[in-house]
């Protein structure tokens, strides 16, 4: 992934925004490469934070770690002064977002998530729909993600790999284009026969929303043969009609427009625009975003206080599938 972030501090609305002064890993040689591929010749290379820290004089750090490793490094760089942008998911835990929350506002830093999946011409132009009235009030949201992903490495050993990897994104998009509150949840966590994952690989839910919404989730990583879209799969249904995405370029709404018939004749309705295109370039979006708020010294879209709200659904998901029962997800201060 920090490939990918250079990538996108290299796109043209981010381009000369930043200057990498370092790279820290603790395989010191992965950094190397890094540099190498990037051409980040006066990057220094250092395979602990805090020394590289206390030894220069930096504003940002981007967080691109693996889960286990958040806290800590959030920490760290909020105690040197440090505005940060994470990975998700926020933490490994409820206790240590709490926790990197707690800290962000005794630092009086800025501390986001990348959810760059809100970056997303698809979700934005769903939000900007329900937003609309369109569709009448919101009743059911209902995604589906099912993908045969052979990653390697740390997520074929990591616990609730698809909840707390992959779902994190799909329920923070639910939350933004619905606007509303989760609830509660019951979900079922399973790891299919045939799965090349240590522990559970699929999951199915239902959230409760606020609003009288219910949302369902069904995914899987371990599912071959008919890949759905990263995005997932989306039905939204309101009181006056049904908006369907594909995940990718495929965005069509109907709604009611006669009162006879055993099925209702339908319209087609268009669905908004992209309200703003620069919001469209996934995670150079939203690194832009975070650049704008640390300018202008404003709370981020997925400031962790906000996007604690998503992890709080995946953590009440893995609780529930765990005792095999409903699980309140009450909105706390944070």
């Amino acid at each position: 992934m920090a490939a990918g972030w250079l990538k996108a501090l290299d796109a043209p609305m981010n381009r000369g925004r930043v200057k990498i002064t370092g790279l820290i890993d603790t395989n010191t040689s992965a950094a190397e490469a890094l540099r190498d591929a990037f051409a980040l010749s006066d990057a220094e290379i250092s395979d602990n934070l805090a020394t590289f820290l206390d030894a220069h004089d930096v504003d940002l750090v981007f967080d691109v770690a693996i889960p286990a490793a958040r806290r800590a490094i959030v920490e760290t760089a909020l105690g040197h002064g440090c505005d940060v942008l994470t990975e998700k998911p926020m933490a490994a835990s409820l206790e240590d977002a709490r926790a990197i929350n707690a800290a962000t506002e005794r630092a009086g830093r800025i501390h986001a998530v990348v959810q760059n999946r809100r970056f997303n011409a698809g979700v934005r132009r769903i939000r900007a729909m329900v937003e609309s009235g369109a569709l009448g009030q919101i009743t059911g949201l209902h995604c589906d993600f099912f993908i045969g992903a052979h990653f390697g490495g740390f997520r074929d050993e990591m616990e609730h790999v698809l909840l707390l990897d992959m779902a994190i994104h799909t329920f923070d998009a639910a939350r933004f284009m619905l606007g509303a509150d989760p609830l509660a949840v019951y979900c079922l966590e399973t790891n299919p026969a045939g799965s090349w994952y240590a522990h559970d690989a699929a999951a199915n839910a239902i959230f409760e929303f606020s609003d009288d919404i219910v949302a369902t989730y069904r995914g899987s990583w371990c599912a071959e043969g008919a890949n759905t879209s990263w995005e997932s799969a989306w039905r939204i249904i309101g009181t006056k009609g049904t908006l369907l995405w594909d995940g990718e370029d495929g965005l069509s709404a109907n709604v009611v427009a006669g009162d006879e018939g055993f099925f209702r004749p339908l319209a087609a309705v268009d669905v908004p625009p992209v309200p703003d295109e620069a919001q469209t370039h996934g995670h150079a979006s939203m690194i832009a975003h975070f650049l704008d708020a640390v300018e202008a010294r404003t709370a981020p879209e997925t400031v962790g206080t906000d996007n604690i709200r998503s992890l709080e659904m995946v953590f009440a998901a893995i609780e529930s599938a765990r005792t095999r029962q409903r699980v309140l997800i009450a909105r706390q201060e944070h």
